[in-house]
């Protein structure tokens, strides 16, 4: 994620949410459902069936990225982006005691892993188990820690045999069992708030554009793509498929208020104090004036962020895409992101919808983006 020198306007004295009970079970679905990076397919299509009422069409691509389009013959092509996808892992070997080690398949932290129930995903269905951990009385090296050659999954099998009757093969996905939940009615808490949490605000504010009956003078993509968790690779087919004009990415970035983060290095950015915009090579300034500007009119508190290359998002995949697509990442601050206690906050989440939203209201087809 981006670094960051942090700036937050007034915030609202007070707050109205405009989620139903309708969208926080949409929300509590698809955060739940597990989505793996290369195996996102389930997720996509609990997110496309609550997206369809509020577009005209929508497209699936060979890996996955799915889009829903308002306005889908008019030629100027917006986009507005989160990804899919959550880290996890693959079985990478099973010995003939039955347990099985791994690979990670996007930045999963072997720290954490240890006493962890998981799931693993088989063509017989989801087969659970855990990450094993021995008392530390009882570990050679007492200060011995978590590493990838001596975490190992756990399924109550006796030999290699047992395992593979239960369907496990080398090459299966992991994913971790925790449930979302909300805390002291202040966060949503989870895994793989990073990104979903993401697919569910660009959903919403299609669901805005429709209830609230605007027009809006483009085709407007709205796209949750793969893969991002390996490189990107999602939004960077994507982008080269639509051909966007204008590409805005929501993506999460750190809470940096948390224990053991250097505020100096890292900036200052918490949950609670509004969406961050980031300034950086990929983000167009232009774009980014519009989107603040809009923050301001609107009164939706915000937070800034600066990237001294790139911003290690999406953003980054649209934005050197076709000759240069002008792109800006309003990103939701985020604590204990990678871990299985992903925490948000809800006003925060509504306030990322709410910029999006307006920000799309305000371009045009005819702005320009030229400097000179």
């Amino acid at each position: 994620m981006a670094k960051s020198i942090s700036k937050t306007t007034t915030k609202k004295d007070t707050f109205k949410s405009i989620l139903s009970k309708e969208d926080h079970e949409f929300m509590k679905n698809y955060l739940n459902n597990f989505s793996p990076t290369g195996f996102e397919w389930k997720g996509q299509k609990i997110w496309l069936d609550f997206l369809k009422p509020y577009i005209d069409t929508y497209e699936v691509d060979n890996y996955g990225t799915a889009y829903g389009i308002i306005n889908p013959k008019a030629p100027y092509r917006v986009v507005i982006e989160a990804h899919a996808d959550e880290i996890s892992w693959f079985v990478s070997y099973i010995t003939e005691d039955g347990l099985i080690y791994v690979k990670r398949n996007g930045g999963s932290d072997h720290i954490i892993a240890p006493s962890k129930r998981v799931f693993i995903h088989t063509k017989k269905g989801l087969v659970p188990g855990f990450f094993g951990w021995p008392a530390i009385h009882t570990r050679a090296g007492k200060d011995e820690m978590p590493e990838l050659k001596n975490i190992c999954i756990d399924t109550g099998c006796f030999n290699k045999q047992e395992v593979a009757d239960l369907g496990i093969e080398v090459g299966d996905v992991i994913t971790f069992q925790d449930e979302f939940i909300t805390l002291n009615n202040r966060y949503y808490v989870g895994r793989a708030l990073d990104n979903r949490m993401g697919g569910f605000m660009i959903a919403m504010v299609a669901k805005m554009l429709k209830q609230n009956k605007k027009k809006l003078p483009f085709a407007l993509y709205i796209v949750n793509s793969v893969q991002e968790e390996v490189g990107l690779r999602g939004a960077e087919m994507i982008a080269h498929t639509i051909k966007p004009n204008v590409a805005i990415v929501t993506d999460v970035t750190h809470d940096t208020t948390t224990p053991m983060i250097n505020k100096i290095i890292e900036g200052d950015t918490k949950c609670g104090n509004g969406p961050v915009l980031t300034v950086g090579p990929a983000v167009h300034n232009k774009l980014l004036n519009l989107i603040k500007d809009e923050a301001k009119a609107n009164k939706i508190p915000f937070q800034m962020d600066t990237a001294s290359r790139a911003t290690g998002t999406d953003t980054d995949a649209f934005a050197y895409a076709n000759g240069g697509t002008p792109s800006a990442l309003i990103s939701l601050p985020l604590r204990y992101m990678h871990t299985t206690v992903e925490s948000v906050h809800k006003e925060d989440v509504e306030n990322v919808i709410h910029l999006i939203y307006h920000s799309l209201l305000k371009l045009k087809p005819d702005f320009n983006f030229k400097y000179l």
